[in-house]
């Protein structure tokens, strides 16, 4: 089951809109997530943000660069980057998407 966390432990139901970038040289890139009212900010939620963790059967891809967007003194998203830097990190995070796009029912649009 392909999942992300913003808690150890506790699944984000939200799914973000994702954005990837590749570097020139093919060798790696940039991941952009935007979670729009996550579940990890909600009023209930006792947890501690402690980076974005990205859970699948081949293990975790986790980045500490996550932050909180706020309007009007209220966190409404969370918005995280994940960089690559080699071809092996991109191939990886791309067998990530692809089975958390499967569990989501989502697809890869290309721009």
């Amino acid at each position: 089951m392909a999942r992300i966390e913003f808690s150890k432990g506790i699944v984000e139901e939200i799914v973000p809109d994702v954005r990837l970038t590749r570097s020139r040289n093919g060798n790696g890139g940039i991941a952009n997530f935007r979670f729009d009212d996550p579940n990890a900010l909600k009023s209930d939620s006792t947890e501690e943000i402690t980076g974005m963790y990205m859970i699948d059967n081949e293990g975790e891809i986790t980045t500490r660069d996550v932050k909180g967007v706020f309007v009007n003194g209220q966190a409404r998203a969370l918005e995280a980057m994940y960089v690559m830097r080699s071809a092996e990190e991109w191939e990886r995070f791309l067998r990530f998407m692809k089975a958390y796009a499967e569990e989501q029912g989502l697809e890869f649009n290309k721009s």
